[in-house]
């Protein structure tokens, strides 16, 4: 068969994965007669109506808001491929589901919008979300997605969670926990530079912050962040005002003299004489797929423990570690809100899975089965 230059081949193993689509909705609740038809719908519906008219938190034990989230995204920063829009970014949703359902019985619903201004999408959030009992934002594109989420989590009373950020960023510390056991350090220690200040960079940042990490170095495109330059957006402002203690100045290559950690969640490639350049004993986790920022035949010259985003190979720091969990507990629990302390308490638990951590195994596997039920109990546990 031949294809014309604007048609998709869409032969091949990967596009029959996904005929169709990959969810279904299925009842709950069986539907056999018409007695069973006057409960579940009228006239028996109407008294659970009144009742949560009179009291809405009913409706998260009344209706399927109790085990239901919202997998939002305007299709702006979707995968390593950009702004593709919303109905491009549906396959990618859909998937995310599936990883909600499959690892923690979490019901989810892609809900993919035209992109817009940021008060737009966020008032589109605040619209549809008397639905759901939470709000995943995902693959949107940054600095917009730090507003939409600070403004949806003032607004609303379920949990909101932009799992770029705050996902990549539970996963890491999990890593980087078991990694500073493998070398012998202490976190505190540490002299980390993060490689990318867009949405999983600032989260990574932060959240080594309040873990104790007092030696955190970001760079962006442009070279190491702080406060004399010039050219910095809001978000890289505040990273310029709580990071970089040594005040740095320079490239990436100045920042990586003598570093204990390199994180790269930017893409690009790092060049082996700035790798060349760390401590000894390193450790780097070059996240960007497919083509991670030092690959890993290189990182392994200089670094005692390399990790990946990708799952052949070893240490594959994927965010399916901490977002059902997450979500399975805040749910469970009636949480409000996914506080700060609900993140590095999950980043603990994925890390105290691995009981004896080696340069091969910092991370528990995804398809460990311990993993969800034991974020969900120490976020649930903070709830």
């Amino acid at each position: 068969m031949t294809h014309s230059a604007n048609k998709p081949d869409t032969s091949g193993p990967v596009f029959a994965a996904h005929e169709g689509g990959k969810l279904e909705s299925v009842p709950s609740k069986p539907l056999r007669d018409r007695a069973d038809l006057a409960l579940l719908y009228t006239p028996g519906v109407a008294d659970v109506c009144r009742a949560i008219a009179q009291d809405p938190d009913l409706s998260f034990r009344y209706t399927t808001r109790r085990n239901t989230v919202a997998v939002i995204t305007d299709g702006t920063a979707v995968l390593g491929l950009g702004d593709i829009g919303p109905v491009a970014a549906l396959p990618v949703m859909e998937g995310k589901s599936v990883l909600f359902k499959h690892f923690a019985d979490v019901d989810s619903v892609p809900v993919c919008l035209e992109t817009g201004t940021v008060e737009e999408i966020v008032e589109a959030v605040v619209r549809l979300a008397p639905t759901y009992g939470g709000i995943n934002l995902e693959d949107i594109s940054a600095p917009r997605c730090f507003e939409i989420e600070r403004q949806l989590k003032e607004r609303l009373d379920i949990p909101v969670f932009h799992d770029d950020q705050h996902g990549t960023a539970i996963v890491a510390l999990a890593a980087l926990i078991n990694a500073a056991k493998v070398v012998g350090r202490e976190l505190s220690s540490l002299r980390v530079v993060v490689g990318g200040a867009g949405a999983a960079g600032v989260a990574i940042a932060n959240i080594f912050g309040r873990a104790g990490i007092k030696d955190v170095v970001v760079c962006d495109s442009r070279g190491i962040i702080e406060p004399q330059r010039l050219d910095l957006v809001d978000h890289k402002r505040k990273l310029a005002s709580t990071t970089n203690p040594l005040g740095l100045r320079g490239g990436l290559g100045d920042a990586l003299l003598d570093a204990d950690v390199y994180v790269g969640v930017s893409g690009g490639t790092v060049p082996e004489a700035d790798v060349a350049k760390m401590a000894d004993n390193c450790i780097i986790f070059a996240l960007a797929n497919p083509d991670p920022e030092v690959h890993p035949t290189v990182a392994h010259k200089y670094a005692a423990v390399v990790a990946t985003g990708r799952s052949d190979f070893p240490n594959q720091i994927n965010n399916v570690l901490a977002f059902p969990g997450l979500f399975r507990g805040a749910l469970d629990s009636g949480a409000p809100q996914i506080t700060e302390a609900m993140k590095v308490a999950a980043a603990e638990a994925i890390a105290s899975l691995v009981e004896h951590p080696t340069a091969e195994e910092i991370v528990p596997s995804a398809f460990d089965d311990r993993v969800a039920r034991t974020v969900a109990k120490a976020v649930a546990d903070l709830a």
